[in-house]
């Protein structure tokens, strides 16, 4: 089976890596606009018990609005999803899309902007 997005198995904990991501985010030109506690939302909606779980919708503005001006469906896969799940062992694992598996799939016209995105996201990742 093949990977999905940007995945590395990070040092520390997983509240630790949840402080860390938004500062390495910011230093690749993102912010953070929203984040989802998928262990708690899981638990209060259907009474499932998950792992630690999270997902910030990453934004940058920059390549946001060239995307935008470019194929304005593409707020449909706005903002960049970056997951930080714990691995069964306690072990806390990143996973940020990758542009080219979504916005770049099927839309060539796109593929510069979403390889200065993966570039920046990669990095961010490989900085924790």
């Amino acid at each position: 089976m093949a990977e999905i997005g940007i995945r590395r198995t990070v040092k520390g904990g997983f509240d630790e890596v949840l402080a860390r991501l938004p500062d390495v985010l910011k230093a690749e030109g993102f912010g953070v606009l929203t984040r989802i506690d998928v262990k708690q939302t899981l638990k209060e909606k259907i009474g499932v018990d998950f792992r630690r779980y999270q997902i910030l919708g990453a934004c940058n503005p920059k390549y946001a609005h060239q995307a935008l001006s470019m194929e304005i469906g593409v707020g449909a896969l706005l903002p960049c999803s970056v997951a930080v799940w714990e691995e069964d062992d306690g072990r806390v694992t990143v996973n940020a899309v990758d542009p080219f598996q979504t916005i770049a799939s099927g839309l060539p016209a796109l593929r510069p902007v979403a390889g200065e995105v993966r570039e920046r996201l990669a990095r961010a990742v490989a900085a924790l």
